[in-house]
């Protein structure tokens, strides 16, 4: 980590078998070199052999014990060994500087044992997340509940992304000079009116009746590319800049890793970033840290880009340009030049390219849209330079230039699909097309613009080792020298769980998988009186089963895709011996605590497809390099996904459940006993009837 001045803020498994041998050795801190080594000199801030027992690791080891402030104001707190080592460590991070990685086994209180720390270290420090969930209980719950153990007067904000926030300057332009205004949307447009003179955040979600997909949210949030920074009439009165202030002066600074890897990719740009300078992060949920990144550490090219841009433009001209009617004329030829070549462009693209959602592309399969494609980037060049011309142009025009030649780079980028770091691919994702150009490996990307600014970083999650090693994920996110941290559940899994692995079930390819799976689904359910979380690999399988299991069941199913994320879980809650039936989404981030959740099914092995455009040039890379892309890549990716969608069962001391994984390779395969090393110490039954005896009991 380079040192870097601190910003202070106002004062204000193994199976059963190897259990007891693995809480052992997991128990362990120590400092780790990178996989082969690390040749690079010590960082300035150094790395500590543990943390230094100094005033701060005192002050928060005197916070965690049994009469101690925590104790002493949080009536359901318990002191607990592993707690309160990561609670230690972090305050050596704080301390010392350095990199610590802390697998936290579920019911350690991870959040705790670094929000503590982190609050009494008088430092400004950056709190990522990988859900809304965990923001939300840190900003709602946890802090306010510090605030007043530690007696501590710390202020804290929580930033979301720009889309989230209302755009002054956008929203007046819109109401002026939209027609959706006069069309049904009027009501919405009156409302987010009337609210918006009265908000103090302009977030969103404080209307409670306006729809997630409004149409035309887009057009008035406070994305950056909209954005003109200090130029803007309303700089003052702006959200984001009224946000960006309230963090600048607080000592928590609370965001997702959507945010935090947007900010870092827009950070040389004038107006993007909004985090304010900071020295110390806690990466949560880091696990998901690596495809987050990927997402915004590449090119999108889209109709939705385009037509954004075209909107804008039209919009900008109206009103900027209303005394000015020639330079408004060439204004909107220009634009009209570019609806046509991007509708030229696009119809080109579904023609030749969109045979699947999700398609990999090279210079050779990119050549029958080469040429439309070529055209639509001179057409927005030639936008820009338009608007340089003008010489009565308003800032947003200017700003409207700016994107414009930006997209015909991208456009460029992507067409010439050159660049070997980079896989490119086209995504189809209702109507909209994207293609995209994504870093194949983000391993130096996060180091340089994450981790290498930093002077102290803890990098945390449930699920970071795979085979007792953190090499992983140190090799997926380029860290290097570091403090490791392996605490095991607190929960005692031999006691509150079963593992169910059916004798009987065809290979995941066979014709009869999914049949076969909706038995044995049907059997837990009844062995469960439902309560189950169903979680699927894809949603095919997910309707497979679906269809087989739902004109008999005595049970309530909620199935994604019926209902919003949000609602689901809500349904799920409230109705009893519910089953919810789902994908990838629902595997992490969501906690049911109590009986309304005792059994959790996964169909397959979370693989990564090898077809999919990234997962399959990560294994190139790999084989390239000389690497096994199974067993380096797929299987430890496979195995924290595993992880995460079994976690969802145990979320309390007094949970008690069933788990099981319907794949027989957990037990054909060589690689099966990775998968079930790193399980918890659950006993494994593969006998319905012991399923039965089990819920049986009280």
């Amino acid at each position: 980590m380079r040192e870097v001045p601190a910003v202070s803020g106002p004062t204000l498994g193994a199976g059963a078998a190897g259990a007891s041998r693995r809480r052992d050795s997991q128990r362990d801190r120590r400092v780790a070199q990178p996989p082969g080594g690390d040749s690079r000199p010590p960082d300035p801030a150094g790395v500590p052999a543990g943390p230094r027992r100094g005033s701060l690791v005192d002050e928060v080891e005197a916070a965690f014990i049994g009469d101690g402030a925590l104790a002493a104001a949080l009536p359901s707190f318990e002191p607990r060994t592993g707690q309160q080592e990561m609670a230690a460590a972090a305050a050596g991070v704080f301390e010392d500087g350095g990199v610590l990685l802390a697998e936290a086994g579920t019911g350690t209180g991870k959040t705790l044992a670094y929000l503590v720390p982190a609050i009494l270290s008088g430092h400004r420090v950056l709190v990522s997340t990988g859900t809304r969930q965990l923001q939300d209980q840190i900003y709602d719950k946890d802090l306010p509940a510090l605030r007043a153990a530690l007696g501590v007067d710390f202020t804290a904000t929580y930033m979301k992304g720009r889309g989230n926030y209302l755009c002054l300057h956008r929203f007046e332009a819109f109401r002026d000079n939209d027609p959706l205004r006069l069309a049904p949307g009027r009501d919405h447009v009156d409302t987010i009116a009337a609210w918006a003179v009265q908000t103090e955040t302009g977030d969103r979600s404080e209307i409670e009746d306006l729809p997630d997909d409004l149409p035309f949210w887009s057009e008035i949030s406070a994305t950056s590319d909209n954005c003109i920074g200090a130029d803007c009439p309303q700089h003052a009165e702006c959200f984001i800049t009224r946000m960006r202030q309230r963090a600048a002066e607080s000592d928590i600074v609370i965001v997702n890793h959507h945010l935090l890897c947007a900010d870092a990719a827009v950070r040389q740009s004038a107006y993007g970033e909004v985090i304010p300078s900071y020295a110390y992060a806690v990466i949560d949920e880091a696990h998901q840290l690596e495809d987050v990144a990927t997402q915004h550490f590449g090119i999108a090219v889209s109709n939705y880009r385009l037509e954004r841009l075209v909107a804008d433009g039209r919009r900008w001209a109206t009103r900027d340009l209303e005394q000015d009617a020639e330079t408004a004329q060439t204004l909107h030829r220009g634009l009209d030049v570019i609806d046509e070549r991007a509708a030229r462009f696009f119809t080109a693209v579904q023609m030749h390219l969109a045979r699947a959602e999700r398609t990999r592309l090279n210079a050779e399969v990119l050549e029958p849209v080469a040429e439309p494609g070529r055209q639509l980037a001179s057409a927005v060049r030639a936008l820009d330079a338009a608007v340089q011309s003008f010489a009565n142009a308003t800032e947003d025009l200017r700003a409207l230039g700016r994107r414009a030649h930006e997209l015909g780079d991208d456009v460029d980028v992507v067409l010439d699909a050159g660049d070997d770091s980079l896989v490119y691919f086209l995504e189809r994702r209702g109507r909209g097309t994207f293609l995209r150009a994504s870093p194949i490996d983000v391993s130096s990307i996060v180091r340089e613009l994450l981790l290498d600014r930093l002077q102290g970083a803890i990098l945390t999650s449930a699920t970071l080792a795979v085979d007792g090693s953190f090499d992983y994920q140190r090799s997926r996110l380029g860290i290097g020298a570091a403090i490791e941290l392996r605490l095991p559940s607190e929960f005692d899994y031999a006691a509150q769980t079963v593992l169910y692995l059916p004798r009987q079930m065809p290979e995941p390819r066979s014709p009869t998988f999914t049949r076969d799976a909706a038995a044995h689904v049907r059997a837990l359910l009844d062995a469960t009186e439902g309560r189950a979380f169903v979680l699927f690999t894809s949603f095919a399988n997910l309707r497979g089963v679906h269809r087989l299991i739902a004109p008999a069941s005595p049970y309530p199913l909620l199935v994604q895709g019926t209902a919003p994320r949000p609602v689901l879980l809500r349904n799920f809650r409230a109705t009893p011996n519910a089953v919810l039936l789902a994908t990838s989404s629902f595997w992490q981030g969501v906690d049911v605590v109590g009986d309304s959740l005792s059994c959790v099914i996964i169909d397959k092995l979370p693989f990564a497809p090898p077809g999919d455009p990234i997962t399959a040039a990560r294994m190139e890379s790999i084989a390239r390099s000389g690497g096994s892309p199974f067993d380096e890549y797929q299987v430890p990716l496979a195995v924290l996904s595993l992880l995460q969608g079994l976690g969802r069962l145990i979320r309390h001391r007094r949970d008690r459940g069933v788990l099981s994984v319907l794949d027989p390779r957990l037990l054909n395969k060589g690689y099966g006993r990775r998968f079930l090393d790193s399980l918890p110490p659950t006993p494994i039954v593969q006998d319905l009837a012991r399923v039965r005896a089990f819920m049986a009991q009280q």
